[in-house]
């Protein structure tokens, strides 16, 4: 066997094989090594399906990469890898499933998806045994279906041995040491004893320069072995195989076989199984398993049925296609399949590990392993893939993660794989967990919370007894008057909003200026003074944005997306590393859970401070001229120390209070007080979100991510040319592909969009939104994207898709609300 490779895979399921493959054909030296046999995991008992339907840009794109890939496998390897291109159907009970369709559609069309669209009777007429006069009608992607899991699995690894790849079966990893430069890991060869799976006395170490772990449901033994939290835990998955239907034996002889259908609102999929139905449900109470490890004795194995938890949907599948309702049960799987809390599944770097990668917690494996192989191996041999990863990077969740966390929110995903994905969903499981000190107050007063990276964040605030669930829609559902009026209240009045989730690191010590200013494209402010400033990626895309605040000559206040943290402070930590010997000493604290923020924003908002700020000249402290835009001071509101920062994400007259966290609840206290006077409304995330479109500033994880430079986000402004810095010879050599512009859009009477629908001009796709929502200032939908750069010109007639419409869109100028600052600016009168 080898003992030095560039990289080494570890797990020998579709995901593996697949990653294996992409890593072969880049020219890489791997090696890939399964405890057992190939595809002895999950991936043997998968149903095999290849469903395009996501709402996530990122995922759509490896899912359509996967289907596409696998069509060719056979051409290249000779290997049949048992694709049946048959469609999937998926239907619709509901005019609220159909709103979800037409979302999913728009961002399908994003990424060249093709569908249709079938109404009942043309559902019928196509499909006579599915039972119709309940639904609204379906949406049909004619270009996927199924396949064989273990023959696709064969096909890749025959695949990547022709490219170079070593595939070795049999050995289990027991260990990983990195030297340095290199990982060394210990292996141990696995041998058949009693029916188990046991280590012999055999073992080796393969040095390799790179490692992925694609380990399915051992991930919680990866995670032991590199002392990491992977939030990747198995659920339980049942599916049941019939007897032959006469019925559907008898319409085949003379018909194709049917797609697969999906009747989501049912929670289940069908398909054909040599003459009969698969029936895989997507029930509730399907318990988590192997939270902590597999056991020794679980190999290709299952669980007991629990059929009484599905028959709900098995009693449903009777009422969609009758004609089941006398066929019999001829096989049946329950097996493990592994989740992650938001469903999507881990796929980068490893948080704070040098060329560890991580490919663990694949819930669709099947569809997603062409696709993660292929981006995967992007990012490892090119430094980028050429689509933004960050949604499913591993960092997304942080160190306060626990395998209780993990678990709960793991069978919550299961559950809600049919549920309507509202945009405007916050799932209920493992809350509250972090909580600011002002939480209960905040609650008290109506807050209706959101979870981000943890934090409980107030999305609006409305009256006792408002049910936030039943307000959710793919529509403007019930909440949006509550963020209209917050809305309102910052652009005349005053509004205080919760910040207090943001990321905030300290950075310090003689190396701190020249490590920002190598790491940063924006010049470093003047102590006292702030600046909006990007982290470059390697090809010059937007890496991280930040807030630099300059407290002291060496000492810098960084403050980032709270969604964002552990992501952010992984890429910094390490930046801090490979540079600190160049720069001299760097220290880096994480400040985060030390600093509450408050925003104030709105033309009151110097008035409700100016009753709080205790001074030696009160009248003048929040004047422009000792307290300017974009500085910084350090001020007392009452008996309680504040870092204020003159800026707001708003648009508005206003500062970021940041304060001691323990004296949170002293502060909001105090600001309620102050704030009465003057009409204080509390505001929460959506309706500044909203504001924040009217002023174009691009929020990181939507305008800004590594798929576009900041000067294709029209972060001109930001981007210092005088200086070196990271990425910024890559970033000039990209140029400029596509534009960001914010677009003013009639749109329907009671909607808006979300960000996730397509642009065009004339029948010409040219774009996609990014950011969507309502303008209060404009009085109509507002939303941000990017278009071919010749289209981003103020006053472009567009189009943008709703609802399988066209409607129009304007291209507005940069920043539409008070496009020179004069409120943001505004000085004491």
């Amino acid at each position: 066997m080898k003992t030095h490779v560039k990289a080494l895979v570890v797990g020998g399921g579709a995901v593996g094989t697949s990653i294996a493959y992409h890593l072969a054909r880049a020219g890489w030296d791997t090696m890939l090594l399964e405890r057992d046999e190939l595809t002895s995991g999950s991936t043997w008992h998968a149903a095999g399906l290849l469903p395009y339907f996501n709402m996530s840009y990122a995922t759509t794109h490896i899912h359509d990469y996967s289907i596409k890939f696998y069509k060719g496998l056979e051409a290249e390897t000779g290997l049949n890898a048992g694709f049946y291109v048959v469609g999937n159907l998926r239907m619709a009970q509901t005019d609220a499933r159909m709103d979800e369709y037409m979302l999913y559609a728009s961002t399908a069309e994003t990424c060249g998806v093709p569908y249709e669209w079938l109404s009942p009777a043309q559902i019928k007429d196509r499909y006579p045994l599915v039972r119709t006069e309940d639904l609204k009608g379906a949406i049909y992607h004619p270009t996927d279906g199924y396949i064989n899991p273990a023959d696709v699995t064969m096909a890749m690894a025959k695949g990547a041995r022709q490219h170079g790849a070593v595939i070795e079966r049999k050995w289990q990893v027991d260990g990983y040491d990195w030297t340095g430069s290199e990982w060394r890991v210990t292996v141990t060869k696995m041998v058949e004893k009693g029916g188990n799976l046991v280590p012999s006395d055999e073992q080796t170490v393969i040095t390799a320069e790179h490692v992925v772990t694609a380990t399915g449901n051992h991930a919680q033994r990866t995670a032991q072995l590199l002392g990491l939290k992977i939030p990747a835990i198995p659920v339980e998955h049942q599916y049941i195989v019939t007897e032959p239907d006469p019925a559907l034996v008898e319409w085949r002889k003379s018909n194709p076989e049917h797609p697969v259908l999906r009747d989501a609102d049912a929670k289940w999929y069908v398909r054909e199984e040599r003459g009969g139905w698969i029936l895989g449900p997507y029930e509730r109470n399907a318990p988590a398993r192997f939270e902590y490890a597999v056991p020794d004795s679980f190999r290709a194995d299952l669980f007991p049925l629990d059929l009484e938890r599905i028959e709900e949907e098995y009693m449903s599948m009777i009422h969609r296609i009758p004609s089941s309702e006398t066929v019999g049960l001829k096989d049946d799987y329950n097996g493990p399949i592994c989740y992650t809390p938001d469903g999507n599944p881990l796929l980068g770097p490893a948080p704070g590990l040098q060329n560890m990668w991580l490919a663990e917690g694949f819930s669709f494996g099947i569809t997603a392993a062409g696709g993660a192989g292929h981006y995967l191996a992007q990012l490892m041999v090119e430094g980028e893939a050429e689509i933004d990863m960050a949604s499913l990077d591993p960092k997304r969740y942080g160190p306060w993660m626990t395998t209780e966390y993990a678990a709960r929110k793991n069978e919550e995903a299961y559950e809600h794989v049919y549920i309507l994905h509202h945009p405007d969903e916050e799932r209920p499981a493992c809350r509250p967990l972090r909580t600011s000190p002002a939480y209960d107050r905040q609650k008290a007063a109506g807050a209706q919370f959101g979870q981000v990276n943890g934090w409980e964040r107030p999305n609006y605030y409305a009256p006792d007894g408002f049910n936030d669930h039943d307000s959710r829609s793919f529509r403007r559902g019930g909440w949006w008057q509550y963020a209209v009026d917050e809305a309102k209240a910052i652009r005349s009045g005053v509004g205080l909003i919760d910040a207090t989730a943001f990321a905030k690191h300290r950075i310090s010590g003689p190396g701190a200026t020249a490590f920002l200013d190598w790491f940063t494209c924006n010049r470093l402010p003047k102590v006292g003074r702030i600046n909006l400033t990007y982290v470059l990626t390697s090809h010059g895309t937007t890496r991280t944005e930040y807030t630099i605040v300059r407290v002291a000559e060496d000492d810098y206040y960084l403050i980032s997306a709270g969604a964002w943290h552990a992501y952010d402070q992984d890429y910094l930590y390490n930046a801090i590393m490979d540079k600190e010997p160049e720069f001299g000493r760097i220290n880096e604290q994480d400040v985060t859970t030390q600093w509450g923020v408050f925003a104030i924003a709105g033309p009151k908002s110097r008035d409700v401070l100016q009753s709080l700020v205790r001074d030696a000249d009160p009248e003048t402290v929040l004047s422009n001229k000792r307290f300017p835009w974009l500085s910084m001071r350090n001020i007392e509101l009452g008996m309680c120390p504040v870092r204020a920062v003159r800026v707001a994400y708003t648009g508005e007259l206003g500062w970021e209070l940041h304060h001691p966290i323990e004296m949170q609840n002293y502060l909001w206290d105090q600001l309620m007080v102050a704030g009465e006077p003057h009409g204080l409304r509390l505001v929460g995330a959506r309706a500044q979100n909203w504001l924040r479109q009217e002023k174009s500033y691009r929020a990181f994880g939507t305008e800004l991510g590594r798929d576009a430079t900041p000067l294709e986000a029209g972060l001109d402004r930001f981007v210092d040319l005088e200086k070196d810095y990271h990425g910024k010879q890559a970033m000039l050599d990209t140029g400029v592909r596509f534009k960001c512009a914010t677009f003013l859009i009639d749109g329907p009477s009671d909607a808006d969009p979300w960000g996730r629908e397509a642009l065009y001009h004339g029948d010409t796709r040219v774009g996609r939104l990014t950011s969507g929502g309502y303008s209060v200032h404009f009085g109509k939908s507002i939303g941000m994207g990017y278009v071919t750069p010749d289209l981003a010109a103020p006053g472009t007639q567009l189009k943008v898709k709703m609802f399988d419409q066209l409607w129009d869109a304007e291209v507005a100028e940069d920043s539409p609300y008070d496009p020179k600052n004069a409120t943001i600016r505004a000085d004491i009168t």
